[in-house]
């Protein structure tokens, strides 16, 4: 299944409280809900300024889909080609 990468432009979000985070973390998970198991959320990365989120999909429409029913930005979506780490040194690529 294909692996995605959301950047999310949302001003500010560094500076969200932790009860901001739950309350996007929740109607996330909501709507994920709805939509079904072929949608997964495996977690996300907030700056001062984007949140880029990291989704399992089978395709780009279910994660646009998903952030216009959550009322999240999409500004761009990309799909993940390959996943390296320092054991990629070694031969190691996912």
């Amino acid at each position: 299944m294909p692996k995605f990468v959301i950047e999310r432009e949302i001003p500010g979000a560094g500076k969200l409280s932790s009860n901001d985070l739950q309350g996007i973390s929740q109607k996330s998970c909501d709507v994920l809900r709805i939509l079904g198991p072929e949608i997964q959320w495996v977690e996300s990365y907030v700056v001062d300024d984007k949140i880029y989120c990291v989704y399992i999909a089978p395709s780009e429409d279910l994660i646009r889909q998903h952030a216009k029913q959550g009322g999240f930005p999409a500004n761009k979506i990309s799909e993940i080609r390959a996943i390296i780490d320092p054991t990629s040194s070694e031969g190691r690529i996912r």
